[in-house]
């Protein structure tokens, strides 16, 4: 299995920085073009657990925008030629709070897509 093959590393990161593009814009429709329009697609966030897509877009229109933040280290790293992993952290604005993403990315017809997500705050309590 080939890892980092450049060509398909530079498509994820490509993708990676759309869906930061748009969170921070609060782009909705850019946002659902990135994730796979599945029951299957899940994302666990600070807050809330979300079971497929119609679960997360219900959740993005309601909440009226994502935090701001900036990203600090971002490893994304492909697995032969349809997987990958993002893993990042990041920083709110007006917090030194660390937070941590880490998405999987596969690579379908339409392009590279997240299937699984989760969001963190170092420190959260449930």
């Amino acid at each position: 299995m080939t890892i980092n093959e450049p060509v398909l590393l530079a498509e994820v990161t490509a993708a990676f920085a759309d869906y930061e593009r748009a969170l921070m814009a609060d782009d909705l429709p850019a946002m659902d073009a990135l994730f796979h329009d599945a029951p299957t697609t899940n994302r666990f966030g600070v807050g809330e657990v979300l079971w497929g897509m119609e679960a997360i877009r219900a959740f993005r229109k309601g909440r009226g925008g994502s935090p701001q933040r900036k990203l600090g280290q971002v490893a994304i790293t492909v697995y032969g030629d349809s997987f990958a992993t993002a893993d990042a952290e990041f920083f709110r604005e007006g917090s030194d709070r660390r937070g941590r993403q880490s998405q999987a990315w596969v690579k379908f017809a339409d392009g590279w897509k997240v299937v699984s997500a989760h969001v963190s705050l170092e420190g959260a309590t449930a």
